[in-house]
């Protein structure tokens, strides 16, 4: 079988890499065809794992080993399961939206712009299927490099206060994260991440070790109260940036609780559940309610996306069939419908220079076909039902239900402040009559800008009409997991 992980992974490094040897901003024509073709190849050699994938077992697939630093059992070690390899498209899909988003926006350093969101994309790849600790480590630190780049170069003018405020919170975080994969080499021998699913540890020790992985995938998720750098970060990033912050690289933190967190640290995660979604609820709420006073688009959809990954650790901490598949339904969503958002914002500020909802107004009147597109992905946030944002809504809020009433009455608050923070946007923004004469002189979507939409529309329709293809391939892998969590290592 063809090395097709290996491929997700550097397809995209390699042409991050040709797009920088060739690129020169007197002719950036040929970088840009570099970047998309290098996207979409990308994008092609990931399908194989979906349509190849095994949805009858937990075993990873796709497996890749070889040696890399034989002293210390450090392997190049890369496979998929039910609960990773969905992670994989979806990166692979957005890097093709982000660089065909940036194809007339981006005007200087094409080139770098363009190898820094291929370079990213097969880091974060990595990062999916890296079943190596240091392996892992590696990728989840290297993908830090690009964003910060992404965010100091092409961003707003307070770009290098938001890059490095990103950058020291995200390393801060996560070093505490090495030493616990040192720990457990140390008691293991082994830096495989499945050998450590089976090391006994007393429950103070998994309690310090939970701390130290918390802290780093915590920050990523981003969880309150370590969430402040993420609307920072929104609001200076590109558009391109805010796409991947938001759609990607919020998941890699989400995704480290069930690959390391949940199945190595059983007995801590259940102890200190409580805790966990106790967090998760005032993410859910109160930055909802942050949310609704935000004056500027970016800060609203980056606390809406604070307050919709509250929901899904809060759905991994019911330690239920339905909550653990229902988070990662709202991962998967979330990716396309945050993705979404941002190009929307991203189409008007190309046009008028502002991110404020109070420069706009009757927008509908000069861009009707981007208000019908952007009303799909309001309601979608909202988690209208048939679009992607109701199935990890619903199967969460479901779940808490069936712990707890009063757990799922305060989960679903979310359906309601959803609701009225992205309706209330929506209705400054796109109704009433046309104020402001830079509104009344915005064109509609153009023809590059139609299709990128309507490609993420379609994503939203797909999984909201018909999730079964989505759950299906994870419920096995779910299944093994929370299985595995039931067994005290004590």
């Amino acid at each position: 079988m063809a090395p097709y992980l290996s491929l997700a992974v550097w397809v995209p490094i390699v042409a991050g890499l040709v797009a920088l040897a060739i690129g020169r901003d007197r002719e950036p024509a040929p970088v840009r065809w570099v970047a998309l073709v290098g996207a979409v190849a990308g994008f092609l050699v990931t399908i194989p794992l979906y349509t190849h994938f095994d949805a009858t077992t937990s075993a990873m697939q796709f497996v890749e080993l070889a040696e890399w630093i034989p002293r210390f059992g450090i392997h190049y070690h890369l496979g998929v399961d039910g609960i990773s390899v969905l992670f994989i498209l979806l990166n692979s899909f957005i890097t093709v939206l982000v660089v065909w988003a940036g194809w007339e926006v981006i005007t200087t350093r094409v080139a770098q712009y363009m190898g820094a969101f291929l370079i990213q994309s097969g880091l974060i790849n990595g990062v999916f299927c890296a079943l190596d600790g240091i392996l892992f480590y590696f990728f989840f630190e290297a993908m830090l490099i690009p964003m910060y780049l992404i965010i100091g170069v092409w961003g707003g003018p307070n770009r290098m206060y938001a890059a490095i405020k990103f950058f020291l919170y995200t390393l801060v975080g996560s070093l505490l994260t090495l030493v616990a994969l040192i720990y457990l080499y140390s008691v293991s021998d082994s830096f495989e991440i499945l050998d450590w699913y089976q090391v006994p540890l007393a429950l103070k020790t998994q309690v310090l070790l939970f701390v130290a992985f918390f802290l780093a995938f915590a920050v990523k998720v981003p969880m309150w109260p370590v969430h402040t750098w993420l609307p920072d970060a929104h609001v200076e990033a590109p558009t391109g940036g805010s796409v991947v912050l938001a759609a990607i690289t919020l998941k890699v933190g989400a995704y480290g609780f069930v690959r390391f967190v949940l199945p190595i640290l059983p007995d801590a995660s259940r102890y200190l559940a409580g805790f966990v979604i106790t967090l998760s609820l005032i993410a859910v709420i109160y930055i909802g309610f942050v949310a609704l006073v935000q004056d500027d688009m970016k800060k609203l959809i980056a606390y809406s996306s604070i307050s919709h990954m509250g929901f899904v650790t809060l759905g991994f901490f019911l330690f239920s069939q339905l909550g653990v598949e229902g988070g990662l339904a709202q991962m998967i969503s979330h990716g396309f419908v945050s993705a979404a958002l941002f190009l929307c914002v991203g189409v008007m500020y190309d046009r008028l220079h502002s991110r404020l909802i109070s420069d706009y107004g009757g927008v509908v009147n000069t861009m009707p076909k981007f208000a019908a597109f952007m009303m799909l992905f309001a309601m979608a946030n909202s988690g209208l039902p048939a679009t992607s944002g109701f199935v990890g809504e619903f199967l969460v809020v479901l779940a808490s239900i069936k712990v707890n009433f009063w757990l799922g009455f305060l989960a679903a608050t979310i359906m309601i402040l959803g609701a009225a923070y992205t309706l209330w946007m929506y209705k400054r923004v796109i109704f009433g009559a046309v104020a402001n004469s830079g509104v009344a002189s915005m064109p509609d979507l153009n023809r590059r800008e139609f299709w990128l939409l309507a490609l993420v529309a379609l994503a939203i329709l797909a999984m909201g009409v018909w999730p079964k293809p989505f759950i299906d391939v994870m419920h096995v892998s779910v299944a093994d997991l929370l299985a595995h969590v039931a067994k005290t290592k004590l």
